[in-house]
C-alpha cells in the first residue's frame, strides 16, 4: 500500500525536541540532554503532548520509560501490540538525532498509517526509552534493560548519579516517575530506526539500511603494576615502568584486532580507549596504569580471539617488563540477531515505497539489544553525513528521515496486519 509521511511534521518535531538542551557551537546543532534534568523534562512533555494530538494514550512506567498506543477500532485491543521507538536523552554536546529521529519517525510512521487509512489489527505503541546513552545513571540501555527483566526497578531506581541524585528523585522532580513496568515480551514485535553512526550507506548512495545483527560488545579493564620512582634518579635498566608496559599492550590489542579483520571477521574492533596513569606527573615513572578495552563483533569467537590475545599479552609483559597485571571483565553483551520476518517486512516496504534498502550490521549499542531478548525486533538505519555522532555535527538529511520513516511506517502496517479495506495483512 502507498503509505506517504509528512516530511516537514517529523523535521518539525526534531527540531523542537533539538532545542531542548540546545548549547552553542560553532558549526552544526548541538543538544546536552542527560536522563533526569529539566531538558529532558521538557523533550518528555512535547512528546506527550504529540501523542495527545495524534490520539495515543500515553503512559508512563516506574523507571520514566513512556509510550503511546494507538487503538484504532480496526484493532483488538487484547492483541499483541507491534512497538517502535528510540529515546530522547543524549550525550554531553551530542547532536539532534541520534536517538530523537527513532521516536519521532515512529509518531509519524502511526500519523501516516492515519492519514492513509489503514486498518491494523493490532494496537501500535510509540516508545521512548529512559537513560539510553548512559551519562548520569548507568552505563546506557537502561530503561530498556529493566523492561525485559535484566535489571530490577529497585535497582534501577537506586542508581546514584556524581552528586548523589538517584534516578528516583530525578524522575519524580521532572514528573515522570510512573508505575507498572513496559513489557516487550508482550509485545509482538519491535522496530527502532536509528541514525547508521557509520559511513556505509553514504558511500553506497542507499538511504535505508536494514540491520542483520548489532554487534556484541565487551569491556575489559586491564591493570599493570610497576614500581614509580625517580625519572632522574632511576636508571634506564633498573625501571619498572608501568606506562612503556601499557603502550606494548595498546599496540598488542590494535594488531590482534587487524590481524582478525584480515582473517576472520572485517567488522571486528578491538580499542585500548582510555588510561589512568599513577602518580601522572612528569619526573616520575608511572607506577600504575589501568586501561579500558572495548572489543566487538557480530561474530563471538572473534570478539574471544581478542580478549584472549589482551590477556596472553598481559603475561607476556609480566615475563619481559616485571610487572604485575590483572584483568577484568565487567560488561559483556553478545551479537544479536535481528528478526528475518521483520528484516523482510523492511526489505518489502522499501521495495512498496520505490527505495533501496541494504543489509549492515550495527556497531553501536541500541535499546533493541535488549527489547530482541523478549520478543521479535528489527533495527532500521538513515544515512548519517560523514559518519559522524554524538556530535552537533551529527547530521541526516531531512529527505533520507523522510524516506526511513516511509519505510519504517510500511513495516509497521504489515506487522500489525494492516490493510485499507479492514482484511487482515502481515506475515
Amino acid at each position: 500500500m502507498e503509505i506517504s509521511v509528512d516530511a516537514e511534521r517529523l523535521r518539525a518535531d526534531i527540531e523542537r525536541t533539538g532545542a531542548f538542551g540546545a548549547v552553542e557551537t560553532t558549526e552544526g546543532h548541538g543538544r546536552t540532554v542527560l536522563a533526569g534534568t529539566e531538558p529532558n523534562r521538557r523533550a518528555r512533555e512535547y512528546l506527550c503532548e504529540q501523542f495527545d494530538a495524534a490520539g495515543l494514550t500515553t503512559t508512563v512506567d516506574a523507571v520514566g520509560n513512556v509510550a503511546g498506543t494507538w487503538t484504532p477500532a480496526s484493532a483488538d485491543p487484547d492483541a499483541a501490540p507491534v512497538a517502535v521507538g528510540s529515546h530522547l536523552d543524549s550525550v554531553p554536546e551530542g547532536g539532534i538525532f541520534d536517538g530523537p529521529l527513532g521516536v519521532y519517525a515512529g509518531l509519524e510512521a502511526v500519523r501516516a498509517l492515519q492519514d492513509a487509512g489503514v486498518e491494523p489489527t493490532r494496537p501500535i505503541t510509540v516508545v521512548s526509552f529512559t537513560e539510553e546513552e548512559g551519562q548520569r545513571f548507568a552505563d546506557g540501555l537502561l530503561g530498556s534493560s529493566v523492561a525485559v527483566g535484566h535489571r530490577s526497578v529497585a535497582e534501577a531506581l537506586a542508581l546514584e548519579d556524581d552528586d548523589g541524585v538517584t534516578l528516583e528523585t530525578a524522575l519524580s522532580e521532572i514528573g515522570f516517575r510512573g508505575e507498572g513496568l513496559l513489557a516487550p515480551s508482550e509485545w509482538d514485535a519491535w522496530f527502532e530506526l536509528h541514525v547508521e553512526q557509520d559511513t556505509v550507506l553514504e558511500t553506497a548512495g542507499v538511504p535505508v539500511g536494514v540491520v542483520t545483527t548489532i554487534t556484541g560488545i565487551t569491556h575489559c579493564e586491564a591493570t599493570l603494576r610497576g614500581e614509580a620512582n625517580h625519572a632522574g634518579a632511576t636508571g634506564m635498566d633498573d625501571r619498572t615502568d608501568a606506562l612503556a608496559a601499557a603502550a606494548e599492550f595498546v599496540s598488542a590489542v590494535e594488531r590482534a584486532a587487524t590481524e582478525v579483520v584480515a582473517t576472520d571477521s572485517e567488522s571486528a574492533v578491538g580499542t585500548v580507549g582510555s588510561l589512568d596513569v599513577a602518580p601522572n606527573a612528569t619526573n616520575v615513572v608511572p607506577g600504575t596504569v589501568t586501561a579500558g578495552v572495548d572489543v566487538r563483533d557480530v561474530e563471538r569467537e572473534s570478539m574471544e580471539r581478542i580478549v584472549a590475545r589482551a590477556r596472553e599479552t598481559l603475561a607476556r609483559l609480566e615475563r619481559e617488563r616485571g610487572v604485575e597485571t590483572s584483568f577484568e571483565r565487567p560488561f559483556d553483551l553478545d551479537p544479536t540477531p535481528m528478526s528475518d520476518r521483520l528484516r523482510r517486512a523492511a526489505h518489502d516496504a522499501g521495495a512498496q515505497a520505490g527505495l533501496e534498502t541494504l543489509d549492515l550490521h550495527s556497531g553501536a549499542a541500541h535499546d533493541t539489544m535488549h527489547v530482541a531478548d523478549a520478543t521479535d525486533a528489527a533495527l532500521l538505519f538513515a544515512p548519517s553525513r560523514d559518519g559522524i555522532s554524538h556530535n552537533p555535527l551529527e547530521w541526516t538529511d531531512w529527505d533520507d528521515c523522510a524516506a526511513a520513516t516511509r519505510v519504517l511506517a510500511g513495516a509497521l502496517a504489515d506487522a500489525a496486519g494492516a490493510s485499507r479495506d479492514g482484511s487482515q495483512g502481515g506475515t
